[in-house]
């Protein structure tokens, strides 16, 4: 293996790097780094730092002049990672290390990172804060004309009347109330933080629960067909029951005609007893090229709504159980989801 010098070390890297001694002249420019500042990186060693880090922030500020790595306490080791401007324009993230020998600056190095990754992570985040506010402004909305009407009519409306706005208000409260769970438990499934309280679940009472539950609330014709004997799965119920909701939910908003939901014995992973739970529709069906970002955060197909949290939530939430989905074609043309539940021991 033939050696690698520190300077073709350096090339190789994913971000710039900049080194300079401690009179602030430049002693090495790795290709990144060149490349962004747009230098050569031969001809830099030797230049003044300033002169070669041409960085700048929204108002004309250099980072030499604003970080001033050559000044402050003795005890100072190096400069926080901030967003700074390349001469294109370009953001980049750039960071420095002060490093001292017996208490006087030797060499300094920095870093530049582009800013493509925070970038994405901020389209995220602007994009769940559109999200959210979408979903809640809804039932809001409902929620506040309703009380505002029943305030302001209450002796003009009669018991019928009454009984209907309050209904509504209390399905638009409980679709609030499911948002925020939504939300709350992505944030766990990102951190690592979600806190499952699992216990042997009969799957027949649950999936019940859920069929009725949505038939309230969608003309569409809902049909549960469950094995006998089914074996009780480990879960959570709380969790089981969100999982399956957003299944048939999203059956009832993506689909067409009758909506089928299945429970059968099945085989899991290292072949242990298991509960296969399927969603089929009349739809459209996924497509297969896309069926891997249905699992993505904000992935929404067709025009129907919906948070785009949905399926994602059901991912992280079965295979936090130890189980898998997959998706398919239905008999009848449309989408067919299958969850794989582990039995209870």
């Amino acid at each position: 293996m033939t050696p690698v010098s520190a300077a073709d070390a350096l090339d190789v890297l994913p971000d710039g790097v900049v080194i300079a001694d401690g009179t602030g002249q430049v002693l090495l420019v790795n290709a990144v780094a060149a490349c962004m500042l747009g230098v050569d990186a031969a001809a830099s060693v030797g230049c003044e730092l300033a002169e070669v880090l041409r960085l700048q922030d929204t108002e004309g500020c250099t980072w030499v002049g604003s970080n001033t790595p050559y000044a402050g306490l003795r005890s100072r080791t190096g400069v926080p990672e901030q967003s700074w401007l390349l001469p294109d324009g370009t953001e980049v993230l750039v960071a420095a290390r002060i490093h001292r020998v017996a208490g006087e600056i030797d060499t300094v190095a920095i870093t530049l990172r582009s800013g493509r990754g925070r970038a994405r992570l901020d389209r995220e985040r602007s994009d769940l804060v559109a999200t959210v506010a979408h979903e809640l402004r809804s039932p809001l909305t409902g929620v506040k004309g309703f009380v505002q009407a029943l305030l302001s009519r209450w002796d003009h409306l009669n018991d019928d009347q009454k009984k209907l706005m309050l209904t509504t208000v209390h399905s638009d409260s409980d679709r609030l109330s499911r948002l925020i769970a939504e939300l709350l438990d992505v944030a766990r499934i990102d951190t690592g933080r979600l806190q499952l309280y699992a216990r042997p679940s009969d799957v027949s009472t649950l999936a019940a629960r859920v069929v009725d539950s949505v038939s309230q609330s969608t003309a569409r014709n809902l049909v549960l067909d469950l094995e006998r004997g089914l074996p009780l799965v480990q879960a959570d119920p709380d969790k089981f029951v969100q999982v399956l909701t957003n299944l048939v939910e999203n059956a009832v908003r993506h689909g067409d005609g009758t909506v089928l939901v299945t429970a059968r014995a099945a085989t899991g992973a290292d072949d242990r007893p298991a509960v296969a739970i399927t969603v089929e529709d009349e739809g459209a069906g996924i497509p297969e090229e896309i069926r891997r970002r249905v699992f993505t955060k904000f992935w929404k197909h067709g025009a129907s709504g919906g948070s785009g949290l949905g399926m994602y939530l059901v991912n992280g939430l079965v295979r936090a159980h130890g189980g898998q989905v997959e998706i398919g074609d239905a008999a009848t043309g449309g989408a067919r989801v299958s969850v794989v539940w582990p039995a209870a021991e």
